[in-house]
């Protein structure tokens, strides 16, 4: 039966067997020093002996280096893929695909935590009359006016909060605080751009969204102030659409 002890002594002999050669050179030659009536040709002989052996182990020191420094920089590659997947594996975890903002999950949780530290002002917004775009154009034209659409918002909300896309057509604006006529204005800057973009082909023609806008205080739930926001920009849609409304009380 071998044991942890045995094992570990029979790792230690095999190390002291990589160097029993030169183990038995020093030997040799400590016992030639000791020798007060040796001859030159003794000494020459034993600094012969030491010198072929001090050249292994430059060699084999050499090769170990080369193999260290290798496997470093290998070790150092690898790290930086892991670190370079793990940050594309939480990008995809929070990232729309099709537009590269923030998914529904994320977008909630960075409400949430606004919600609980400063407050926030949410903005929901609607393409109108999406389902005909896409009746009329396929779902690839579809597909690009979102993208599109999120053109519009980045340049507007980009230094000031974060946008999610929490449904087919519909995104979230998350501004931090709780400023509600701040939140209009940006919520008409989106408006105004994205009533002003010019769609590529095949839908060329103007594209409108609708917007809700509720402000809410540290402390209160997101569902509540999710809510108001939602309730007004249904508002919106109801009086005509491409319009925003603030969420009442």
């Amino acid at each position: 039966m071998v044991t942890a002890g045995s094992a570990l002594q029979a790792r230690a002999d095999q190390t002291v067997d990589l160097f029993s050669s030169e183990t038995d050179a020093l030997r040799r030659a400590r016992s030639v020093l000791a020798q007060a009536d040796a001859d030159a040709e003794l000494y020459q002989q034993s600094l012969a002996e030491l010198t072929s052996h001090f050249e292994r182990l430059i060699r084999e020191t050499r090769r170990l280096i080369t193999r260290s420094d290798r496997a470093e920089r290998e070790m150092s590659a690898l790290n930086l893929q892991l670190q370079t997947l793990a940050e594309q594996l939480e990008f995809r975890a929070t990232h729309d695909a099709l537009t590269g903002v923030l998914n529904r999950g994320a977008v909630i949780e960075r409400a949430k935590r606004m919600l609980e530290s400063t407050g926030a002002v949410l903005i929901v917004l609607d393409i109108d009359l999406f389902k005909q775009i896409n009746d009329d154009f396929g779902h690839p034209a579809g597909d690009a006016v979102i993208r599109g659409i999120v053109e519009c918002l980045a340049p507007i909300v980009a230094k000031v909060g974060v946008i999610g896309r929490v449904g087919g057509e519909e995104f979230t604006v998350v501004l931090p605080g709780s400023d509600l006529q701040q939140g209009l204005d940006y919520a008409e800057a989106m408006r105004a751009a994205i009533a002003g973009h010019c769609f590529a082909a095949p839908v060329n023609r103007q594209v409108t969204a609708s917007f809700g806008v509720s402000a809410s205080a540290a402390g209160l739930r997101f569902d509540a102030a999710y809510s108001s926001a939602d309730t007004a920009l249904y508002q919106a849609k109801r009086t005509g659409r491409n319009r925003v409304e603030r969420a009442q009380g």
